[in-house]
């Protein structure tokens, strides 16, 4: 595949979908109680695609929230599989909410911004990590870099690709 070919596909699959997402405002930015925290939303405005960020934790699986237990915070609507979650998550949104903002942890890592599937996921060092796909996750696992190295490179990375995508509030 030549490289022109490979651009073309990466801005069709990638850019295109990621450039509409911002100018139709589907990625909410931080307000006050989570400054410089941009959230990957979908069209209704909710983040993670409505699973519960807690979940993660407590549960040690994804499970989608209800709508009657949501929350609001940075722009995104929560959704949360019951009331203990949604006040465990109030009390402390940084703890739960997703790194890079519930972006695609892999393509952070490689300078890159794109949706995550909240199926796909870690947790590292009480951080939610979410990934685009299983072979995201793949990659994660076994890069030479190793999990630690990739997370370091993408908390560098994640403060430009918030500039260069204009995502800071």
């Amino acid at each position: 595949m030549t490289a022109i070919i490979a651009r073309r596909i990466f801005s069709r699959l990638v850019l295109m979908p990621l450039v509409l997402s911002f100018a139709l405002g589907l990625v909410g930015t931080a307000g006050p109680a989570g400054a410089g925290v941009p959230i990957y939303i979908d069209f209704e405005g909710v983040a993670i695609q409505g699973y519960d960020p807690v979940a993660y934790f407590t549960e040690g699986r994804p499970m989608k929230g209800a709508e009657q237990y949501t929350y609001k915070w940075v722009g995104a609507t929560w959704h949360f599989a019951n009331a203990k979650h949604r006040d465990l998550f109030t009390a402390d949104p940084i703890k739960y909410a997703p790194q890079y903002g519930g972006f695609c942890s892999r393509a952070t890592y490689s300078s890159n911004l794109s949706a995550a599937d909240p199926t796909v996921w870690r947790i590292i060092d009480g951080k939610l990590y979410l990934f685009g796909s299983q072979s995201a996750l793949w990659r994660f696992d076994n890069d030479s870099v190793g999990q630690e190295g990739q997370i370091d490179k993408a908390n560098a990375n994640w403060p430009k690709l918030k500039a260069q995508y204009k995502l800071q509030p």
